[in-house]
């Protein structure tokens, strides 16, 4: 899968691009095609932390209802669809990485790859953290709730779904740290403004938290909230770390430049005294 040249004519690169797009689909198709004769056993793993608050069946396996045969074939496609494009990411990204890489300058692309690596490992650990902490707490809440009304009956794609959408949200929350990250290595927002905007920035961190879990309740929400929290305070000691020269650099640049409007604000009050005079 060779990297091409940055200079090519425009149909050349339109060729180029359909070839690589043509690579990632024939790799989902093959990939999805060998995940669905697995779908059962994939479900079971998905379902595996919520698992006492399902029925069984006969096997001791979870058991969810499908209200007609399309939903259990639309949600077996479902999971072997995501299942094939983790199982795939390696080759789809390599694709998009050999189409764009040429066109990065050399001191872009060495920021590439580290780029890539952290946001794949903090993805994944936010998918692990929200299999083994959040699934099981927030299920039992939500299923609490039709206590004295009824019972839950667990439908086949709502439970898939919700599951797929927990993974994703909390896979995607926790890039977290790799923006707050290049905030500061950028100048886009200085490391002092981070610190001492602490309070805005944890309310905006709880309105992300409200945003980012599907169902809403206030017990994934104050999970997602303190994981975040942690995530950005972890972040922020690391980028103090790594970046101090940069910080140092930018606390004296910010500084200066407070001093210089305190210097404006306290001529511009003297020439108003003296009119008033």
């Amino acid at each position: 899968m060779p990297v091409g040249p940055a200079r090519m004519p425009l149909f050349d690169h339109l060729g180029e691009l359909r070839m690589r797009l043509v690579r990632i689909i024939a790799c989902l198709a093959i990939a999805v095609v060998v995940f669905y004769m697995a779908t059962p056993i994939m479900g079971q793993f998905l379902l595996l932390p919520i698992s006492e608050f399902l029925p069984t069946d006969a096997s001791g396996f979870a058991s969810l209802q499908a209200i007609d045969p399309f939903e259990a074939f639309s949600t077996r496609f479902k999971i072997s669809l995501w299942a094939s494009v983790v199982a795939c990411a390696p080759v789809i990204l390599w694709q998009i990485l050999a189409f764009f890489l040429p066109a990065l300058k050399p001191s872009e692309r060495k920021w590439f790859i580290p780029t890539f690596a952290a946001a794949v490992g903090l993805f994944i650990f936010g998918t692990i953290f929200c299999y083994l902490v959040i699934l099981n707490p927030a299920f039992q809440w939500l299923t609490d709730q039709a206590n004295g009304l009824g019972t839950v009956a667990p439908r086949m794609s709502s439970y898939i779904d919700m599951i797929i959408k927990f993974e994703l949200g909390f896979g995607f929350a926790f890039e977290l740290p790799l923006i707050v990250f290049y905030l500061v290595i950028f100048d886009v927002v200085p490391y002092k403004k981070l610190r001492g905007s602490w309070r805005t920035v944890y309310v905006v961190l709880m309105v992300v938290s409200a945003m980012a879990t599907p169902d809403a309740s206030p017990v994934t929400m104050l999970l997602m909230f303190a994981a975040l929290l942690v995530l950005y305070e972890g972040s922020l000691f690391i980028a103090r770390i790594v970046l101090r020269n940069r910080i140092k650099k930018q606390t004296e640049e910010l500084d200066a430049e407070e001093a210089e409007e305190r210097a404006e604000e306290l001529a511009l009050k003297k020439t108003k005294a003296k009119k008033a005079k």
